[in-house]
């Protein structure tokens, strides 16, 4: 028996699980084992502590306002790198610590980055869907012909924002045989400006977090410094580039080809010109879909709590002003 229980409406999973339940109680209720799908609110959520009485809460994808912080909450933990879906402000009020698990996708969302790569690059969609309607010399062509591209070996992709997810999407790059450059100010590392990498680079890679700054920085001007037959890769958020931008860049130059994990309301009209480019790969927000995202964010936020119980600092601490 422990002193302390646990409400977890996150996927968690492996080490970190383990951990937590050493230290409390743990109802294990995943959101995204629901069908359908369920994401409680600020009052929903209080409702639910208060029946399991909890005094640990750990989620992901509900949102933590209002009436929660009116219990007797040990902390919050949000298996998010950024807790948007906490109130801060309010939870540092009452004096509840938050946990975040920063860096918890990068891994994922780098591979992703680079399948989109390939598969945008190579035409891997485009002929998928020929073999399946047996139909590889349509229109009197020959599959070679249609599908003839540059290897991305010795090419340059250029990164965009050289966080975490960037970083990982670093190291995959020269892997492959890439030159890398990035365009980041508040990173040393990044040595280019944004221009500079847009004029440079074959294939421009988005990973910067969306704040004003940022927010539409890759509009038609940025498209028009881009190199003839480069290629567009955006695994962050939608509301970094101008989509009608895009759609021209891609039918008039000078982008070749794009691979897109985000939309704006996140959906993509089906009558959207980009649904019909087969030079475009489009993935529904899944970059960092898999298991090991679970089990870092998982790893993170027992990590925290640990400390916290220990009387310690955790690193992953959002609010540290609580401690105080």
């Amino acid at each position: 028996m422990t002193d302390h229980r646990a409400l977890v409406t996150a996927p968690f999973r492996g080490e970190g699980l383990a951990t937590l339940e050493t230290l409390a109680d743990v109802v294990l209720d995943p959101w995204i084992d629901q069908q359908p799908l369920r994401i409680y609110n600020g009052e929903q959520l209080a409702e639910r502590v208060q029946a399991e009485e909890a005094d640990l809460l750990i989620v992901e994808s509900d949102f933590v306002s209002g009436p929660v912080f009116d219990l007797p909450l040990v902390a919050i933990g949000s298996c998010r790198g950024d807790p948007n879906n906490v109130d801060i402000a309010a939870a540092t009020a009452a004096g509840i610590p938050v946990l975040r698990a920063p860096g918890r996708n990068a891994d994922a969302v780098a591979e992703l980055t680079v399948a989109l790569l390939l598969a945008a690059s190579r035409g891997v969609v485009a002929g998928d869907k020929d073999v399946r309607a047996g139909d590889p010399y349509r229109g009197g062509t020959f599959p070679y012909q249609r599908y003839r591209a540059w290897e991305i070996a010795g090419r340059t992709a250029g990164i965009v924002g050289l966080g975490a997810v960037g970083r990982a999407a670093k190291w995959r790059f020269e892997g492959l045989g890439m030159r890398v450059i990035a365009y980041d100010p508040y990173n040393d590392e990044a040595t280019h400006s944004l221009d500079d990498l847009l004029a440079e680079a074959d294939v421009v890679s988005m990973h910067a977090m969306v704040t004003p700054e940022t927010q539409g920085m890759i509009g038609a001007e940025q498209f028009a410094k881009m190199r003839e037959g480069s290629v567009y890769l955006n695994l962050a958020r939608a509301q970094l580039h101008d989509t009608d931008a895009l759609v021209d860049a891609l039918r008039n130059g000078p982008l070749a080809a794009a691979g897109l994990d985000h939309f704006v309301g996140e959906r993509l009209p089906v009558d959207h010109p980009l649904c019909t480019m087969d030079n475009v790969v489009l993935t529904p927000h899944i970059g960092g879909a898999t298991y090991d995202t679970e089990a870092n964010h998982s790893r993170s936020i027992a990590n925290g709590i640990a400390a916290l119980l220990a009387g310690e600092r955790p690193d992953n601490l959002v609010n540290p002003e609580v401690l105080s």
